[in-house]
């Protein structure tokens, strides 16, 4: 009876040492599994931070172009309207200087046509004496 239960408690022992054995088997095989899978999800980390790093400087770099060019196109900006204010203050003196001018022509033409009726007005005076010093011996 004890060899019995002896034979039988060795047998049983046996099978729970196979299952221990099976467990331990799966359980390092499951092990290097995820052991695997943390190495591929740091792979994944990493390649994605230097997507990151990548886009980052993308972004830094055409932002920093982005700048220069409002920067240049503020200066460009300002010259042109120093260039206009110069322009309207030029345009603004030869507008004053027309008008001068214009009115000088007016003055002058004026003075032309009180000139050519004074010489009308002379020579129909020496035409009418000498006629009048015609008929006088």
């Amino acid at each position: 009876l004890i060899s019995s239960a002896t034979n039988s408690l060795r047998m049983e022992t046996e099978i729970l040492e196979k299952k221990l054995q099976d467990a331990q088997t799966q359980l390092a095989e499951k092990d290097e599994d995820k052991e695997k899978e943390i190495q591929s999800l740091k792979r994944l980390i990493t390649e994605l931070e230097f997507q990151l790093t990548v886009e980052k400087n993308n972004k830094e770099s055409f932002l920093d172009n982005m700048r220069k060019e409002m920067k240049h196109k503020s200066d460009e900006l300002e010259k042109l309207t120093q260039e206009r204010t110069q322009l309207i203050h030029s345009l603004s003196q030869v507008q004053e200087e027309n008008t001068l001018l214009q009115e000088t022509v007016r003055r002058e033409c004026e003075e032309r046509y009180e000139l050519t009726a004074a010489l009308t007005q002379a020579r129909e005076q020496v035409l009418e004496l000498k006629k009048l010093s015609g008929n006088f011996p």
